[in-house]
């Protein structure tokens, strides 16, 4: 009688009950592996933000704080360790307030780039004049700091735009200056990463924008990108915009699945 008494757990088994999980394993491994792809570069992230800032400290070449690429990686890396965490933990351990605050920051960055995209549009004059006003502070900034030149290459090539508005407002650089008093070698020249790809090119030719502001803008656009930055900048925007709002409604509905497949009338 007191074998037949004997309680499941006693028995060393586990009823169907308590080993139900509610979250479905496939999208929680998925969630937990790209989180966890993310903590890890979050940071990554904040320790080369950090080693970058002292380096530049130490030697006292400190750039304008707005454009610092130190110190937009260290923002943006903490940022990113504190939503990967909430993701990472939260679908490891099943935990709804984690998974809840995870979907509340994808809602909130895209709530603040749907914002911003509003702002943009509805303040368009004043939004691209401080966007571009940015971005010649940079340009300013080209030749002073080799984190921010390489910011700046890197975001050339990848959008094919030069500079703000044109490639003309390199002239606004010191050295890539066009006034004829100006004595830089670079005079009236533009990064090498303004340059339309060749690919017969082995390589790079770093002298290939060169004079290419004396030039008119037909001439010039068989060279090099012409046209600027910013309008190309609003494309990404709009497509991150769009990434992050799926992302947002796919966390959204699992929350909804467990919740509804633990309580039916929720």
């Amino acid at each position: 009688l007191g074998s037949a008494m004997e309680s499941p757990e006693a028995a060393g088994t586990v009823s169907p009950e308590e080993d139900f999980s509610f979250v479905s394993p496939i999208v929680k491994f998925v969630l937990f592996f790209f989180n966890m792809l993310f903590w890890v570069i979050s940071m990554v992230m904040v320790a080369v933000g950090v080693y970058a800032w002292l380096l530049k400290h130490a030697e006292a070449t400190m750039a304008c704080l707005v454009v610092d690429p130190a110190i937009l990686l260290i923002v943006v890396g903490v940022l990113t360790f504190f939503i990967a965490f909430c993701g990472c933990i939260g679908s490891l351990r099943e935990n709804i307030v984690l998974l809840q605050a995870f979907s509340i920051c994808l809602a909130i960055i895209f709530l603040l780039q749907l914002v911003a995209g509003v702002l943009g549009f509805v303040f368009s004059d004043k939004a691209r004049g401080k966007v571009s006003e940015i971005i010649n502070g940079a340009i300013m900034h080209y030749r002073d700091d080799l984190d921010l030149q390489n910011l700046i290459d890197f975001g050339q090539k990848e959008f094919s735009c030069c500079g703000g508005v044109s490639y003309k407002d390199w002239s606004q650089n010191m050295y890539f200056n066009c006034t004829m008093d100006n004595p830089s070698r670079e005079r009236c020249s533009v990064p090498f990463s303004c340059c339309l790809p060749d690919d017969d090119e082995v390589v790079i030719n770093t002298m290939c924008g060169h004079g290419i502001q004396a030039m008119g803008y037909v001439e010039a656009s068989a060279v090099i990108y012409t046209h600027g930055c910013i309008d190309s900048l609003g494309g990404g925007v709009l497509l991150a915009q769009i990434l992050i709002n799926q992302i947002r409604d796919q966390i959204k509905l699992q929350l909804y699945n467990q919740q509804h497949r633990a309580d039916p009338s929720y």
